[in-house]
């Protein structure tokens, strides 16, 4: 068997990162079996290696090898690619014709974003690991085939369990050797190793002098977090052997073809912010306000207007039910508010105390700066109060309210 030093020069794998080699070590040592291997990892990091590694070091290397992207055939003919179909089994149906699995006979199936594939299709994909049986769409003939399954995907397996999206039964089949490849922000040291070599690729292939990265340069790269792994890296590779004169490339310039990274952080809020959204935790913080002091100056216009009438009964009935209204609100925001229970007896000598209202500089600096965010979220959404309500976090009637207020 060749050694890991011989794989890589004969399949083009760049890299001595320790979990990379393990990863390789790994399809190694399971290429001479038939046992399924599901290939793990994010999107970019060259999973499609692994499965052409070991079918050419396994006994299927003179038999076919098919890779098939599950994510990219319609829901609606996917059975038909993989098992095949009869004459006459759907419309347009005009001929007989054998699938993947019929074809493949004897070789290995590469079946990349595994966890695309619908649900009924993964019941007969079930149905050929267990025992190499299928069924053509439109036939009642059972075939039996030889083939070696290999999956990978991107997605978090565990997750799609827990959500119905993939059977576990399945899963735990394909999985018999899980390879997990590194994302390359976690190959540091393979990171200038792959540019040079992309480099020189393309240097060949567009007939012109190498590209080279000077030490801030590099030290941009190596920091840099590629979201897109080894895909994004050559990429920007490409661009700047096509588009830049100076072969020898600056951090300035290099930082140029990086994307902001920041969108790569975890949100404040799941599905309320992005870059673009309120610049500072200051803004999120007087968001918070903004909301909570609404709350409270109807609540106290509430009670003030209840307590006049004489009905302190009803007073103690309507706060319960609009203090209950500001908790479940802000506790689908995610914002904890302590609610403090009012008393049953008041004291008619201050009953209207606790009704004043918050002091006239502080309405006027937290008005300012509500209708700035006002303001900013419609030029962003275009005008579109629907999507700036929910940007803002209140309803389109708050918001419809509020333009109607400050004359927006």
């Amino acid at each position: 068997m060749e050694n890991l030093q011989a794989i890589k020069q004969r399949f083009g794998i760049i890299g001595n990162d320790v979990q990379l080699n393990r990863a390789l070590e790994k399809a190694i040592r399971v290429s001479p079996t038939d046992i399924s291997v599901l290939v793990t990892g994010e999107s970019g990091v060259g999973k499609e290696n692994i499965p052409k590694i070991i079918h050419q070091l396994s006994h299927r290397k003179h038999a076919k090898y098919i890779a098939v992207n599950c994510g990219a055939i319609p829901e609606g003919t996917i059975e038909s690619e993989l098992f095949g179909h009869e004459k006459g089994a759907f419309t347009g149906a005009s001929t007989n014709r054998r699938g993947y699995f019929e074809v493949a006979d004897g070789g290995t199936i590469f079946l990349d974003e595994v966890g695309e594939l619908p649900l009924t299709t993964q019941v007969r994909l079930l149905r050929v690991l267990e025992n190499g049986e299928f069924i053509k769409v439109g036939s009642s003939q059972v075939q039996k085939t030889d083939v070696r399954i290999i999956a990978a995907t991107n997605l978090n397996m565990q997750q799609a369990i827990e959500k119905e999206k993939f059977r576990e039964d399945l899963y735990y089949r394909l999985s018999t050797i899980e390879i997990n490849l590194p994302a390359l922000r976690n190959r540091k040291e393979d990171i200038h190793l792959l540019f040079r070599k992309f480099a020189s690729d393309f240097a060949q292939k567009y007939r012109m002098p190498t590209i080279r990265l000077d030490e801030n340069a590099t030290n941009v790269v190596l920091n840099y977090r590629f979201p897109g792994n080894i895909r994004q890296l050559r990429n920007i590779a490409e661009q700047i052997s096509v588009v830049e004169e100076n072969r020898l490339i600056t951090a300035e310039k290099i930082a140029q073809y990086l994307p902001n990274n920041h969108e790569n952080l975890p949100a404040l809020v799941k599905g309320s912010f992005d870059k673009n959204d309120f610049a500072t935790e200051r803004d999120i913080m007087y968001k918070i306000l903004f909301d909570l002091r609404n709350d409270i100056n109807d609540l106290k216009k509430l009670t003030l207007d209840l307590m006049r009438n004489g009905n302190t009964e009803k007073v103690r009935e309507e706060n319960h039910q609009l203090i209950e209204k500001i908790y479940q609100e802000k506790e689908q925001q995610h914002h904890p508010v302590e609610v403090v229970e009012l008393p049953h007896h008041i004291n008619p000598k201050s009953e209207y105390d606790f009704a004043e209202d918050i002091e006239e500089s502080e309405n006027l600096s937290l008005q300012e700066k509500e209708v700035e965010m006002i303001k900013r979220s419609l030029e962003k959404n275009n005008g579109k109060r629907k999507l700036s309500a929910k940007e803002l976090g209140i309803s389109e009637r708050t918001l419809y309210r509020k333009i109607k207020q400050y004359n927006l």
